[in-house]
């Protein structure tokens, strides 16, 4: 064999060889790639599929809208609109985001936008910084002073932690050397919030905004999220998602939508839970920032309108684009409430004591008079209107909150349910019914007013009180002291009777005691006497120590019109299912709270004073314009000498066939005379209304 053959053997030898070790390499290779792939897929397979399935998945709650409140007729008051909610979400977050100036984008973006961010941290927004701290409700103040006396410099809280809410003033705070400029800097300090020293103050100040609010939820509730804004738009959603905005989520959701300008005390309103609702909700099934009621009847019926939430799970891509969303559970909405009141009756006595108290402030020049009105329905207690004024708008009041809660005339506060005032003489029905039933006076019996009553009894002194018609009344019966309003002669029913029996009578009539609504009221005063003095002859004509609320006062009326059977008043006619599918509750349930079984005799005689009245005495000018016959009794409160006196009026109507009570309070609005004509204006608002409320209604069908 040549030198040629042996050095091509030897190269075809080499080329094999190579290829073996190439070949053997790539086996291990395979039989390595093989023995991963086990590994991964049957030995830890379900742990990394698991792993696999939380970073491209989250589940996240699914809003369940409130349920809808409408009227008796079915018109619609309070119903949901779908919105979107702007979050900052710190777990959001990765390393290289610095907060602060994720913050601020978000903030910038929000003030381009037009967009109003929630901002809760009681400093002006714009320097040179000072406290707000007028006006702060009780919860938000609580949380600033927490929150200072768990801020720290140089080792000592910014205030002593010996404070309580009363101590939280601006004035205290700047004794201290915490002045809001003082705070403001301190808190951009490296050592808390560490806000980049080229901000200018007012960027400082909106990132503080939510810091703060951020810290106080971490440490109430280990929350790490923060609704910023609601009601975002389309546009600015997109442009969250375009520009990259580290820590924002959007989120849809529903707001309150207001289908009526009236009953806004009566309707109350909603807002998101703050940490202290959470703390008494969260067992219930709340999560923070739910919507709860806060006041009227979303407050009172929050079990039958508060929906039950659902889940889903949300798939995104690599990008965090979401590729698609599965229902684990759907929500469920809230019940329909329907109310007792008639939204355009409510509209009609609104709008007739607006008229009345403008009219009065324009003649004395008064701003800060207020009044109320109250309608029952007589033998059921349904309220059918409660209107106070003056009231507010629940579709700005967000808007308008600082300047409604300093508001001298007091919008917000519910005179018709919380007010308290003396009855005057629409008491002296009450206090007839209760001397003609325990015998202390005749049907037929008479009394001569001479203008004077002194007291009988020399054991308190010689004393007594005026008839409002000095000359005297003359000789009347106790329908014909009721039709002229005698002082003189309710003095001495109400010396015959004794504070005892008066308070007993009173109080079957409901005075002085919840009358059953749901939402907030006040109880009123029952009078009594003072020690060493007897206060009954002024309390038997609606004087002395007494106060009652005019809901209370409507309450009394129908009461004693029916007999003496005393419903509860309530709002609440029936609540269905969101679909109409179920009663889940129906005012047929309402049961009488208590009898007083008065004498057919007695009442009419009662009864018949009032029509007198209203027929034939003071108020018998304006009456003669009312649709109806009716039963009247007007009162005048005495507020001390130099001051006007307080008007109250009650009546009732039809008398031949009683349906409705009305009761009208109006703050310094002189005698209850000059409350007739709104009485008259209301009654026939009532009895000449469209007669919408006798349509028939299908299933679940509502008016708009």
């Amino acid at each position: 064999m040549d030198f040629n053959e042996l050095r091509n053997e030897s190269e075809k030898k080499h080329t094999l060889l190579r290829i073996d070790l190439i070949g053997g390499f790539l086996g291990v290779c395979l039989l390595l790639f093989a023995g991963l792939l086990f590994y991964t897929q049957k030995i830890n397979g379900a742990e990394y599929l698991s792993q696999s399935v939380r970073t491209i998945t989250r589940s996240e709650k699914v809003e369940a809208s409130r349920g809808i409140i409408t009227d008796r007729n079915g018109k619609v008051l309070v119903s949901n609109r779908q919105t979107y909610t702007l979050t900052f979400d710190t777990s959001l977050l990765s390393k290289e985001d610095d907060q602060n100036t994720c913050i601020l984008r978000l903030l910038q973006l929000c003030r381009q936008q037009g967009v109003t961010w929630s901002d809760n941290f009681p400093i002006s927004s714009a320097a040179p910084f000072t406290y707000e701290l007028d006006g702060l409700s009780d919860t938000m103040g609580k949380r600033f002073l927490l929150f200072l006396q768990q801020t720290k410099q140089d080792g000592e809280t910014l205030v002593p932690k010996s404070w309580e809410l009363e101590d939280l003033t601006a004035e205290n705070l700047e004794a201290q050397g915490l002045t809001a400029q003082k705070l403001v800097e301190l808190l951009r300090d490296e050592d808390h919030y560490a806000l980049d020293g080229d901000l200018s103050d007012d960027e400082a100040r909106m990132v503080i905004g939510v810091r703060y609010e951020l810290e106080l939820r971490k440490k109430e509730i280990t929350n790490t999220s923060y609704i910023m804004a609601e009601d975002i738009t389309t546009e600015m959603i997109s442009m969250i998602a375009d520009g990259n905005y580290a820590g924002a989520k959007v989120s849809s959701s529903n707001l309150r939508e207001y289908n009526t300008d009236y009953a806004a005390h009566i309707l109350g309103y909603v807002q998101r839970l703050d940490s202290e609702d959470y703390q008494e909700l969260k067992d219930q099934g709340y999560d923070m920032d739910d919507w709860v009621g806060k006041a009227g009847v979303e407050q009172a019926f929050e079990s039958y309108l508060k929906g039950t939430d659902g889940r889903r799970t949300i798939f995104t891509n690599a990008d965090g684009k979401v590729t698609s969303e599965i229902y684990s559970t759907d929500p469920q909405p809230g019940n329909t409430v329907a109310l007792t009141i008639d939204i355009d009756f409510q509209q009609s006595v609104e709008e007739a004591l607006a008229k009345t108290v403008s009219s009065m402030n324009r003649q004395d020049g008064h701003t800060t008079r207020g009044a109320a009105a109250a309608a029952v329905e007589i033998g059921t207690g349904d309220v059918l209107a409660l209107a106070s004024y003056p009231t507010y708008n629940l579709a700005t009041f967000r808007q308008e909150i600082s300047q409604l809660s300093t508001d001298e005339s007091k919008p917000m506060w519910n005179r018709a349910t919380s007010g308290t005032y003396p009855p005057g003489s629409t008491l002296k029905p009450a206090t007839a019914i209760a001397a003609l039933e325990e015998g202390k006076v005749g049907l037929h019996e008479t009394l001569y007013c001479d203008g004077y009553w002194e007291y009988p009894n020399t054991t308190y002194g010689k004393y007594g009180t005026w008839c409002w018609r000095h000359s005297g009344c003359g000789l009347l019966t106790i329908t014909s002291a009721i039709r002229e309003s005698c002082t003189f002669f309710f003095a001495d029913m109400g010396y015959r009777l004794g504070m005892t029996t008066l308070r007993e009578y009173f109080s079957a009539f409901g005075l002085g005691q919840s009358t059953g609504i749901e939402i907030s009221e006040s109880t009123g005063l029952l009078p009594e006497n003072p020690e060493g003095e007897d206060q009954a002859p002024w309390a038997g004509y609606g004087q002395g120590n007494q106060l009652y609320t005019p809901l209370q006062l409507a309450n009394y009326i129908a009461t004693l019109v029916d007999g003496g059977t005393r419903y509860p008043a309530h709002l609440l006619k029936s609540v269905k299912t969101y679909d109409n599918s179920q009663v889940i509750y129906s005012e047929e349930e309402q049961e009488p709270l208590s009898t007083l079984d008065i004498d057919p005799d007695n009442l009419e005689a009662v009864l018949e004073g009032m029509r007198e009245l209203a027929a034939e005495g003071s108020v018998s000018s304006y009456f003669k314009n009312c649709v109806v016959t009716a039963g009247a009794k007007t009162g005048t409160a005495q507020l001390g000498s130099g001051i006007t006196n307080n008007g109250v009026f009650v009546c009732f109507a039809p008398y031949e066939d009683p349906q409705i009570a009305l009761a009208v309070v109006i703050e310094q609005g002189g005698s209850g005379a000059a409350l007739a004509s709104t009485a008259v204006e209301i009654l026939n608002a009532y009895f000449t209304k469209e007669e919408i409320g006798t349509v028939i209604l299908g299933e679940g069908q509502l008016l708009e």
